[in-house]
């Protein structure tokens, strides 16, 4: 477990609006304020369903089962497999349970689903799932239209999912959308993405991670949404957060530099070879940060992973990935034509 201490501050910062100011204002070597012990950093393989979910064409499952059976040969210790959601809304997922009554488990891999509501939860345990995570947005105008209600209504949709979770001994995890900005709203702040992973952590949320869903965050901005979280005690400890960072501008190794340099987060999701694109940015765009770039750049700070972690086969597997895309571009390329 990762283990944390205060530096002393100053009599006069105690906590809130104080140590977000002070943590602000003092030089960058002293914002490191967690005294962090361990380099472990866990890599939460999302590639099999956030980088699918959004492709114009249907993959075929045989592909899918093979590249989440790679992904576990290469020691991957998490992966998101899929989500089960109504095909009406994402239909390149609809074989979800398909992937997971084929794949090869591991021992040391979890394998985990997206359910959007109780009844995708029920479907997902009948998969004997490791984990299931529930997704909502620090934007109103995000929630609205992608969840069809407010953000303290969608939260509040998941307290049968907590309850069943709970009684199954199945951990849920939490997305934030929108944490670092909205296609909509534009800039959303701080506070209230605070204030959404406080109602996450208190309602059950074992894990909550923060989405960069545009694909505009900067250093900066990461800076400020983490002080903002860690200043308002409480909220939940720095070991439940995971960063969800899009390369859209070239900068996520540099905000998830920021999360784990000086805030001590250890936890971040990527996708094989990028694996989804950013809806929000243009065709063609970047989206989630490579695993093996994460991987690779770390390794090279001195953080470690799991002991099963083959860095060697990640290539290999960033290959088949690219089979995928060649697939999707090579349909939408036939379409065009005809």
């Amino acid at each position: 477990m990762l283990r944390t201490s205060v530096v002393s501050l100053p009599g006069s910062v105690t906590k809130g609006s104080n140590l977000i100011l002070y943590l602000l204002n003092c030089p960058i070597k002293s914002r490191r304020f967690f005294s962090v012990t361990s380099r472990s950093v866990k890599v939460v393989e999302v590639g099999p369903r956030d980088g699918l979910q959004n492709e114009n064409t249907r993959i075929p499952t045989s592909l899918k089962i093979s590249l989440v059976n790679k992904l576990s040969k290469a020691g991957l210790e998490y992966i998101e497999v899929s989500s089960f959601v109504s095909p009406k809304w994402i239909p390149q997922l609809s074989d979800a349970a398909d992937v997971f009554r084929s794949i090869e488990r591991c021992k040391q891999t979890k394998y985990a689903a997206l359910v959007p509501n109780y009844k995708g939860l029920l479907a997902a345990l009948d998969m004997k799932v490791d984990e299931v995570a529930v997704f909502t947005a620090a934007s109103e105008v995000f929630a609205q239209r992608n969840i069809n209600c407010s953000i303290d209504e969608s939260i509040k949709r998941f307290d049968p999912i907590f309850r069943k979770a709970k009684e199954m001994n199945v951990p849920v995890r939490g997305y934030v959308s929108c944490a670092l900005g909205c296609p909509y709203q534009g800039h959303i702040s701080p506070s209230e993405v605070a204030r959404v992973v406080e109602l996450l952590w208190k309602r059950g949320c074992r894990e909550i991670s923060l989405g960069d869903t545009v694909g505009i965050g900067s250093p900066e901005s990461m800076e400020k949404l983490l002080s903002a979280i860690v200043g308002r005690l409480g909220v939940c400890p720095v070991e439940a957060l995971a960063v969800h960072c899009h390369n859209t501008w070239g900068r996520a190794l540099d905000n998830i530099d920021v999360a784990l340099d000086m805030f001590g987060v250890r936890t971040v999701d990527a996708s094989i070879g990028g694996l989804g694109g950013c809806p929000y940015a243009g065709d063609g765009a970047s989206g989630n940060v490579a695993t093996e770039l994460v991987v690779s750049h770390l390794s090279k700070k001195g953080y470690t992973f799991s002991q099963n972690l083959r860095i060697d086969q990640l290539p290999e597997v960033s290959c088949l990935s690219s089979l995928v895309r060649c697939i999707t571009e090579f349909v939408v390329f036939i379409s065009s034509v005809h």
